[in-house]
């Protein structure tokens, strides 16, 4: 290993996934040793293991507090460029009525442990990353983002988990183009300070950000957004002129106002909004839609023809009476609304409505979808004829569809699928058939691909 350029060691260090695994590279070689101080990233990961280990009483005197680790690493580091300080997966899901803890040594964003490390290393960061223990964070307000403000000048991505979020003596990062906010509690109600210090923003991640009113999302700059709405706030606001791309999820607002003139990919999941206005979307592409009240939503939507993909679902409500008065999807009306479609998806909930549907050998098209080239649907099987009927009478209205993809429930019996497989692929012999499994909370599944 000594023989080789430094270069291509530093190359090699620096592909390591983790710190700590860097300290133990340290342990090789005097060379090693040295060029490890140059690797331009931290990256240090507290386990479930190690902070068990740091809670029992047997091992406890034993391990190294996590934080002085980490201050250790920052210490002998020279050209750190990007910090990641965090917990692993399995530590994400410990609750606090599972656990007591009020030490501090997995509550990292704490002011006072960042300033120890922040001030050596700020003037060549580029990216913080700090993933907060939310049990040891969850009671404690911090005023970690006033401190990276004052240091960082340079910064361009941060991205906080976990944490109570003050916004007390912040200052504005101009050089700030992504901010990720997830599992945060913000004393920001309207959103003013990050409008407000973070005029640059290119990509905003709002996950799971509680404490909001009436959020208003205003960025001149602004290219993408997912936004995750936690809590129940009486209007959400986005106007951002140069928006392409936006994700939003959130229940029932009694207000959502979008204005995105350039918004080409909108992914919407809404329980219900008593008011929503949207202004034409011209340069809209691509859009999914999942609600409860997915018709009334649709009918919402002052625009349609420029939609080339569509993806659709409508999810269960919680309340049986409210259900029982929604008005239920129509293929009639998705290709009323969307006439100039390419590609469309429908889910479980919308298949579901469909099968069910009292209207259904009557429907007819008038011709609206002659471009519709792609379908895929999630199939939910009670009676293999009633599916096999809507499927057949779907495709022999649609002249210019090519490819049929559709996932069956994995909770199906095989031999149901089998059939279903072998029916569908002789009566419609000219279309490129791709088949699937799906089921809820897992990650679909082809299982062939152009039949």
């Amino acid at each position: 290993m000594d023989n080789l350029p430094s270069h291509l060691i530093l190359e090699i260090l620096s592909r390591l996934d983790d710190s700590f695994s860097l300290s133990r590279c340290r342990l090789a070689s005097k060379t090693l040793n040295s060029l490890a101080d140059e690797i331009p990233s931290i990256n240090l990961q507290c386990s479930f293991d190690r902070y068990i280990k740091s809670r029992s009483p047997e091992t406890r005197s034993e391990t190294t507090p996590f934080k002085t680790i980490f201050n250790n690493l920052i210490k002998n580091s020279r050209l750190v460029e990007c910090v990641r300080i965090g917990i692993e997966k399995p530590l994400r899901v410990v609750s606090y009525d599972d656990v007591e803890d009020e030490s501090d040594d997995l509550y990292l964003s704490d002011e006072k442990f960042v300033e120890e490390w922040l001030p050596k290393v700020c003037e060549r960061l580029k990216s913080v990353e700090i993933s907060d223990f939310w049990i040891q964070s969850c009671w404690r307000r911090t005023e970690v983002l006033s401190l990276i403000s004052s240091h960082c000048h340079n910064l361009i991505e941060l991205d906080v988990k976990n944490a109570w979020l003050s916004v007390d003596n912040l200052n504005p990062m101009p050089m700030l183009t992504s901010l990720t906010l997830e599992f945060i509690r913000l004393d920001d109600e309207n959103l003013n300070k990050v409008n407000d210090c973070f005029p640059s923003l290119r990509v905003l991640n709002l996950i799971g950000v509680g404490g909001l009113k009436e959020p208003k999302i205003h960025l001149l700059n602004l290219k993408t957004c997912q936004w995750t709405v936690s809590n129940a706030p009486s209007s959400l606001t986005i106007l951002a002129p140069n928006l392409f791309q936006l994700k939003l999820k959130c229940v029932k607002p009694r207000e959502l106002v979008i204005e995105a003139p350039l918004l080409s990919n909108l992914n919407l999941t809404l329980e219900k909004a008593s008011e929503f206005k949207v202004k034409e979307f011209r340069c809209l592409k691509t859009l999914r839609l999942e609600s409860r009240d997915l018709s009334n939503l649709l009918s919402s939507f002052p625009f349609g023809t420029t939609i080339e993909t569509l993806i659709v679902d409508s999810s269960k409500s919680t309340d049986s009476v409210q259900s029982s008065h929604l008005v239920k999807i129509s293929l009639e009306d998705l290709f009323n609304k969307f006439p100039n479609l390419s590609s469309l998806t429908l889910g479980s909930g919308v298949w579901s409505e469909l099968q069910a549907s009292p209207f259904l050998e009557g429907l007819e098209f008038n011709n609206k979808m002659k471009g519709l080239k792609e379908i895929i649907a999630y199939l939910v099987i009670n009676d293999i004829e009633t599916t096999l009927s809507l499927i057949f009478h779907v495709l022999e209205r649609l002249p210019s569809l090519s490819n049929a993809g559709f996932l069956v429930h994995r909770d199906v019996d095989s031999s149901v699928t089998s059939s279903l497989i072998s029916r569908c692929v002789a009566r419609c012999s000219s279309v490129r058939w791709r088949w699937g499994m799906w089921k809820e909370r897992m990650k679909d599944g082809w299982i062939s691909n152009g039949i």
